[in-house]
C-alpha cells in the first residue's frame, strides 16, 4: 500500500504567495516533465477562455479530469501558457513524501487538503482566494488518481461547496465580482510502439508471481492473463475461492466483500454510495484513533489491516471491467500495466514519447445559490458535460 494515509497529527500547509518561485519553477516544468515522467511535448488548447476570465477580474477555479500523476505538474505548462500563476489543492501526503517536496509545492501555489476528515482550513482557505481573485485555484474534482484518461469517475461535492460559497461573497462586493468554474480537460497519448517497454515490465510482473515469461502470448493476452490471476489470488484471500461470471460482477462482489464488513464495524453499517466515498468514510472513522498515542499494539495492527483492504478495494475499483478490447488504443495497455506495477510494486517507470494535450472548458458561471433540488448538482453536472466531450467520452449509462 502507497503511504497516502500519515498517522500523524494534521498540519495544515498554505501556500506561499510570492511570484518569485512560481517564476523559477515554470522554468523547470518542462524538464521535470520530460525527466519524471516522460511528457515530452504538451499542446495548450483554448487558453483564450481563461485569459478572457483572468482579464474580467473573476474569481476562477479550474477543474480538470485526475488520470495520472503528473496531472499537476503539466498544469504548470498552462499557467505559463496564460501567463498566470496558480493555487493547486493537493492531499496532505504529497507533502509528506520528502522534504523537496515539502519546500517546493507552497513555494508553487500548492496547498493541504486533509483527504481523511473535515479539513475547514482548506475549505475556507480556498474560499478566500475565489473570493479575492488572487490566483485561478486548481482542485482535482475526481478527488483521486484514475489512470484511466478514458474514464471520468463521480465527481466530488466539495469542488460545488467552494466554488458557490465563494460566489455568495464576491456577490455582495461593490461592485459585485463572479466565480467561474472552467473545465480542464488532460488527454495523453502515446508516440511510437510502447509494446517492447511494456513487453519488459509484464516479464518482470510475471517473475513477480513466480510466473516464468509469457512471451509466446500476444501482449493483451498477457495482461489479461496477469490481471485474471491477480484477481483469482485476491478472490481467494477474501472469498475462500475463485469466482465465476462477468468480470463486472466479479468485481462488484469483491469490492462489496472486502468493504462490507469494514462498514457494519466502523459506518454504522452504511454501505451506499461510490466506492471512493466509501473508502473515505471508512479513513475518516478508522484513522483519529491511530493519530493518537495510546493504542494497543495489536488494534493499531488491526486497524492498518482494515485501512490496507480499503486501499485495495479503492485500486480495484479503478480497473473498469471493459477498458481493454482488441482496438482500444495503445494508452489503455500503458493504463493497465502501469496500475498493475504500481499495485504490485509501489512504483511506476517511465516510458517516454507521451504528448499531454490541455484544453480549457467555456466558464461556466457560479450561481450563488443552488439552482433546483434534485438529486444531481447543476454545476457538477455542466462540469462532467463538459470534460467527456473534450475528452471525446460517451455520455454515462445507467449505473449497475
Amino acid at each position: 500500500m502507497q503511504r497516502v494515509v500519515i498517522d500523524e497529527p494534521y498540519v495544515p500547509v498554505l501556500p506561499k504567495r510570492g511570484r518569485f518561485w512560481p517564476a523559477v519553477l515554470k522554468l523547470y516544468v518542462p524538464r521535470l516533465l520530460r525527466m519524471g515522467y516522460g511528457v515530452t511535448r504538451v499542446e495548450c488548447q483554448h487558453v483564450d477562455r481563461l485569459q478572457a476570465s483572468i482579464a474580467a477580474r473573476h474569481g476562477i477555479l479550474l477543474a480538470p479530469n485526475h488520470c495520472r500523476d503528473e496531472d499537476p505538474v503539466v498544469l504548470g505548462m498552462l499557467a505559463r501558457a496564460a501567463r498566470t500563476n496558480l493555487f493547486i489543492m493537493a492531499s496532505w501526503h504529497v507533502f509528506k513524501q520528502n522534504r523537496l517536496n515539502a519546500f517546493l509545492l507552497p513555494r508553487a501555489g500548492a496547498f493541504s487538503i486533509y483527504r481523511e476528515g473535515i479539513d475547514r482550513a482548506a475549505v475556507n482557505t480556498s474560499i478566500a482566494m475565489l473570493e479575492h481573485a488572487e490566483r485561478p485555484l486548481v482542485m482535482f474534482p475526481e478527488g483521486f488518481i484514475s489512470r484511466t484518461n478514458d474514464r471520468l469517475t463521480d465527481l466530488m461535492e466539495g469542488v460545488s461547496l467552494i466554488a458557490r460559497t465563494a460566489a455568495k461573497k464576491r456577490a455582495k462586493l461593490n461592485p459585485p465580482g463572479k466565480v467561474v468554474v472552467h473545465p480542464v480537460a488532460l488527454r495523453y497519448r502515446l508516440s511510437g510502439d510502447v509494446g517492447p517497454a511494456l513487453t519488459k515490465v509484464m516479464t518482470d510482473l510475471e517473475a513477480q508471481i513466480t510466473w516464468p515469461a509469457q512471451g509466446h502470448l500476444p501482449l493483451l493476452d498477457r495482461i489479461y492473463k496477469l490481471g485474471e490471476a491477480l484477481l483469482t489470488l485476491k478472490e481467494l484471500q477474501y472469498l475462500g475461492a475463485p469466482q465465476s461470471g462477468p468480470l463486472r460482477e466479479r468485481i462488484a462482489r469483491l469490492i462489496d466483500v472486502v468493504l462490507a464488513p469494514l462498514e457494519d464495524e466502523w459506518a454504522g453499517g452504511r454501505h451506499d454510495d461510490n466506492v471512493n466515498a466509501r473508502v473515505k468514510r471508512l479513513r475518516m472513522a478508522i484513522l483519529p484513533d491511530l493519530v493518537q498515542s495510546g493504542l494497543p499494539e495489536a488494534e493499531r495492527t488491526r486497524r492498518w489491516r482494515h485501512l490496507a483492504d480499503a486501499y485495495f478495494a479503492q485500486q480495484l475499483f479503478h480497473y473498469p471491467p471493459d477498458y481493454l478490447g482488441a482496438d482500444c488504443p495503445p494508452e489503455r495497455l500503458l493504463e493497465t500495466v502501469e496500475r498493475f506495477e504500481e499495485d504490485l510494486t509501489d512504483k511506476v517507470r517511465i516510458h517516454g514519447n507521451i504528448t499531454a494535450t490541455i484544453t480549457v472548458g467555456e466558464a461556466i458561471e457560479v450561481s450563488p445559490g443552488r439552482e433546483g433540488r434534485g438529486a444531481e448538482d447543476p454545476l457538477l453536472v455542466e462540469i462532467a458535460r463538459q470534460l467527456r466531450a473534450m475528452l471525446g467520452l460517451a455520455a454515462p449509462g445507467p449505473q449497475p
